[in-house]
């Protein structure tokens, strides 16, 4: 089963589906571990994390999908990404991102030097620009159960009501999902899938403008998806700078030991006994045979 497939299944499944945010192939691993039925790549996160910028709109094409051919090279999970505002062709994207192994994306409706969903200024384009930027997204598209959501960045600027109207035009332009960024209410989700009638995603981000709502609750106001883009990069960051912090000031790692992964745990997320063991009877076979062949 292909990954467009795999994230159609997963949102029947479970409600809502939460999708966890990854940052690269490792986090991938570990977030599988934890039982996520998808993941998710973050247009902040790869600039944040791969390139050390903020997401002000500097990463390309090439640059995200980079980091997620590397995600679904090392996991089966269905896995959304983030492409900003398509950037100059959201057909080529679009493209692109099925070759990389997508399952599923979303674009905003901001101008393209975009912001943080979550900061003051956003500026948007006519729902008529956006509109085009999905038409030429569906069209692009070859496999039909590849979903694209249209992220609504208009409740700070235009108010709710537009919110719902840009969504719903949306949706008849071809969105498959709508991704409404920014909610500070509730009762917003509800109005909002009441008009779209499609899957609805809520970004339950930390430290922005959307309370970090409960499965349970979101369950009963209409959404379908729960995302957390950055919480375990935000943990991850934390935790090494307080390793730094400690290594300057101590002189030694020891009294932080109980915060780290151990190796044993690294090499069981990693399969390393596994292939290790493979490594060896290869090696044993080649000295009994005389080859001189390298293992694989």
């Amino acid at each position: 089963m292909n990954g467009p497939q795999k994230f159609q299944d997963a949102l029947k499944q479970e409600k809502p589906l939460q999708i966890a945010g990854t940052l690269n192939a490792y986090t991938a691993l570990l977030a599988r571990r934890a039982g996520f039925k998808a993941i998710y790549l973050s247009g902040a996160g790869v600039a944040n994390s791969s390139f050390g910028i903020p997401d002000l709109g500097f990463t390309t094409l090439e640059n995200v999908a980079e980091d997620a051919r590397r995600i679904t090279g090392a996991v089966d999970l269905p896995l959304l990404v983030d492409i900003d505002t398509g950037w100059e062709d959201a057909g080529k994207t679009v493209r692109e991102m099925e070759k990389a192994g997508v399952a599923a994306l979303h674009m905003e409706d901001q101008i393209d030097a975009k912001r943080c969903g979550h900061r003051p200024n956003k500026q948007l384009v006519s729902r008529e620009e956006m509109g085009d930027r999905l038409k030429a997204a569906v069209d692009a598209r070859k496999d039909r159960n590849f979903v694209i959501m249209a992220r609504c960045d208009a409740l700070a600027n235009e108010g709710l009501e537009a919110v719902i109207e840009r969504s719903a035009y949306y949706v008849t332009c071809g969105a498959d999902a709508i991704f409404a960024e920014a909610m500070t209410d509730l009762a917003h989700y509800d109005k909002i899938k009441k008009a779209v009638k499609v899957p609805l995603l809520a970004n339950i981000t930390e430290f922005g403008k959307t309370d970090l709502y409960t499965t349970k609750l979101l369950a009963a106001h209409g959404v379908d998806m729960a995302l957390y883009p950055l919480s375990a990069f935000r943990a991850m960051s934390r935790a090494a700078e307080n390793v730094y912090k400690v290594l300057r000031e101590e002189g030694t790692q020891k009294s932080v030991l109980d915060t780290m992964q151990t190796r044993q745990e690294l090499y069981e997320v990693l399969d390393y006994f596994k292939l290790e063991e493979k490594i060896d009877r290869e090696t044993k076979g080649h000295e009994h045979t005389g080859s001189s062949k390298k293992p694989r």
